[in-house]
């Protein structure tokens, strides 16, 4: 006989309810043979999921537990077992109930007999991650995070976390199709790796979550959230601050306050670990450039650690770009930039032994920049590529800059004695042609490339001088720097003599007066100025008797280079002006008024046949300087003498200016008066004649035009004379056709 599959369904759910009653009726005829403590976890479960956890039962079942602790690891195994069947089934209700009734036994003992019970609640909360459900997986973080709370009264020595780092960070990149539970699966895997942190910090074997193969699964995770969601990014201050609960909802902050807290509890032995997988992150997603995001990863890496460990983070950031050298311009001048965030929090605590290889290496690149550039311009043809070439020009400059500004302010921060150390340190990297105590490597780098490199080390060394003041000169101006800065290899470009003389300024202007120095000028009253100085010590006086000839020998010949502009000039009456107030006595004062009076006569004399603008910026200079120091010294014979001879006009660049105009038009002038005298020297009479001829005819014909304007005669009524074939005629002009001069008319 044949069944309908209705009727065949029936039967099945009869069955089925038959065996239920069954298996009932064996369990409340065994119940009593059954241990305590599996009826008491039975009792907790209700009938129907819904009504939640029996509380009055569970308060029994923790009572138990207290008063019994060496049964906690049987419950906890039966609570397992239970929940992992759940789970199976895809009974979510009873699993939250399990899962509760955990949390509530871990909360409520505290013994040593805890931890069997912890390996079988670690257990549930791993079945509970590895289910494929969002909320199975929220859950059992939020039972992990509870637990992580618990400060344990004794280490476990055998318990590892590798499961939930791996899980937890797999979570943290979450690409579920609906946002929102994306969203929550990925605050759940940030919280339950800031549960791991804090459990394993807690633990005596803590230095187990510091291993690479940890850390390079942490780190990314959080760096990930961080970067993914920046239109709620904490960097930036909305106009109403978010509330607690709007930041617990927000992974990018979440993620941030774990990687702050992570990097809090790094110690020297492992803060390397932490740190080299952000430059892997970094690397892998191309964040260098644009370098905002690392910018900021590593200013909350530098706030974070403990102050005694920045050194660690400059080096690793420094190793970095040694390894990253050959990459594009951006990425070096990314990296650089970094870099230079770091030493700038850094530079407010403790650097360490860290401050020669900052600089060493920083100086290094400079050099491959350089190098690089310079490959660049010899090998284009010129023509082509020449758009990529100037691109790649550019892009190294970018790496310049970056170089000399990081360079300028970790030197500008450092105490003025490794400061010192520094500026020797970088004076003796500039290549200086006819010695060896350069210690930078030029070969590969040809004449274009040296120069470049001079002038980058100049500006480096400008930026670490500047603000520097030394009580004595010769601190500041030792021998063994003052030979090399004053060589003449740094006098053959216009662009590194005025390095040089800014550099001495920053060494030698002691009382801050460079500012009112600026520019050649007649100054009426030097006193308006409010000049600060000091009486000369011996030590200042000793140092002039040494080098005093050297520096007004570089004076002398800076004034008189060829390819010197206006701010050479003026940089040079600035130098004079400096060694006036911070140097000279009156030996001192002598020489810089004969050196004057040797550059005016070099100016008028011209045996070097300077152009005309140089001459004129000269003698600008020399006049400045002698109304300057004539006033300094207050001698009333010289003052009364400078003020006599100073055309009442003050002199100044734009008169000089006017002044060479004038006489280029005399040039000119006279120029032609040569040629015109040198013609009738040389010329052929014949072609001397001939041109005078010309002229004469032209001469002629132009008169005779003017002639029969001025003699020909008014026109009358009787008519004009014409001669027409031999015969004479007279034409009659009508009266009202006549032009007659005004004063005829009335």
């Amino acid at each position: 006989m044949c069944l309908s599959i209705p009727t065949l369904q029936k039967n099945k759910k009869q069955a089925s309810e038959i065996e239920n009653e069954r298996r009932e009726g064996v369990c409340c005829c065994c119940s009593a043979l059954r241990p305590r403590y599996k009826r008491l976890v039975d009792n907790i479960f209700p009938e129907d999921p819904k009504d939640g956890l029996v509380k009055a039962d569970m308060e029994k079942l923790t009572f138990y537990a207290v008063s019994a602790p060496e049964k906690l690891d049987r419950i906890g195994s039966y609570l397992a077992e239970r929940l992992s069947r759940d789970v199976v089934r895809h009974r979510s209700g009873y699993v939250l109930i399990a899962m509760e009734a955990l949390d509530q036994l871990l909360m409520a003992c505290h013994s040593q007999s805890i931890k069997p019970f912890v390996e079988s609640f670690l257990h549930m909360v791993a079945k509970l991650l590895e289910s494929g459900e969002p909320k199975l997986q929220v859950l059992g973080t939020n039972s992990f995070v509870k637990f992580a709370n618990i400060e344990e009264d004794t280490p476990s020595y055998h318990r590892r976390y590798d499961f939930f780092v791996s899980r937890f960070s797999a979570m943290c990149h979450s690409c579920h199709s609906d946002p929102e539970i994306r969203t929550e699966i990925r605050i759940a895997g940030i919280r339950g790796i800031q549960g791991v942190v804090r459990k394993t910090v807690n633990d005596e074997l803590r230095a187990t979550i510091w291993e690479p193969q940890h850390m390079d699964k942490i780190v990314p995770s959080l760096l990930f959230n961080m970067q993914k969601i920046e239109e709620v990014d904490s960097r930036i201050v909305p106009p109403s601050s978010p509330s607690a609960a709007d930041k617990e909802e927000n992974p990018a902050v979440l993620a941030e306050n774990c990687f702050r807290e992570l990097l809090g509890r790094a110690t020297f032995g492992n803060m390397n670990n932490a740190v080299r997988p952000v430059f892997a992150h970094l690397d892998h997603h191309k964040l260098w450039d644009p370098n905002e995001f690392a910018v900021h990863c590593f200013k909350i890496i530098m706030y974070s650690i403990q102050a005694q460990y920045s050194h660690h983070v400059i080096q690793e950031i420094l190793g970095h770009l040694d390894a990253r050298k050959k990459d594009s311009p951006r990425v070096r001048a990314g990296i650089i930039q970094v870099l230079l965030e770091a030493v700038a929090i850094a530079a407010k605590g403790s650097i360490g032994p860290t401050v020669l290889e900052v600089f060493n290496t920083l100086l290094k690149h400079l050099r491959l920049s350089v190098e690089f550039e310079a490959n660049d311009l010899q090998g284009e043809p010129r023509g082509s590529g020449s758009l990529s070439t100037t691109s790649k020009d550019n892009d190294e400059k970018i790496v310049q800059n970056a170089i000399i500004q990081t360079i300028g302010f970790f030197g500008s921060n450092l105490p003025d004695y490794q400061r010192s150390e520094i500026m020797m340190f970088i004076m003796g990297k500039v290549p200086v042609f006819g010695t060896s105590t350069h210690t930078l490597d030029i070969s590969q780098l040809g004449d274009l490339g040296t120069r470049r490199i001079q002038i980058m080390l100049l500006r480096s060394l400008l930026m670490v001088t500047s603000g520097y003041k030394a009580k004595t000169i010769v601190t500041a101006l030792p021998g063994s720097f003052l030979d090399p800065l004053l060589s003449p290899s740094l006098m053959e470009d216009y662009e590194l003599r005025q390095l040089v003389l800014e550099v001495m300024h920053n060494l030698m202007d002691r009382h801050d007066n460079r500012a009112k120095l600026r520019g050649i000028r007649i100054i009426p009253d030097v006193a308006d100025l409010k000049i600060k100085r000091e009486k000369i010590s011996r030590q200042d006086t000793s140092f002039m008797k040494k080098n005093g000839q050297q520096l007004y020998r570089h004076i002398y010949l800076g004034c008189k280079e060829e390819d010197n502009v206006q701010k050479n000039y003026e940089l040079l009456y600035t130098s004079l002006a400096l060694i006036t107030i911070e140097l000279a006595n009156e030996e001192v004062v002598i020489d810089l008024i004969r050196l004057a009076i040797a550059l005016q006569d070099s100016a008028i004399i011209n045996e070097d046949n300077l152009p005309m603008f140089h001459r004129c910026g000269i003698m600008a200079l020399v006049a400045a300087y002698l109304n300057f120091v004539s006033q300094m010294i207050a001698v009333p014979a010289f003052c009364q003498h400078v003020s006599k001879v100073s055309n009442t006009e003050e002199i100044t660049f734009e008169s000089l200016k006017k002044a060479i105009e004038t006489s280029g038009m005399e040039e000119q002038e006279k120029e032609k008066r040569r040629l015109v005298i040198e013609k009738f020297q040389k010329a052929p009479f014949e072609e001397i004649a001939a041109q005078c001829e010309s002229k004469a005819n032209l001469l002629h014909d132009r008169l005779a035009q003017i002639l029969e304007l001025t003699i020909r005669p008014p026109p009358s009524p009787s008519g004009t004379l014409t001669i027409t074939s031999g015969h004479a005629q007279y034409q009659s002009v009508p009266v009202y056709e006549m032009k007659f001069p005004d004063l005829c008319v009335y």
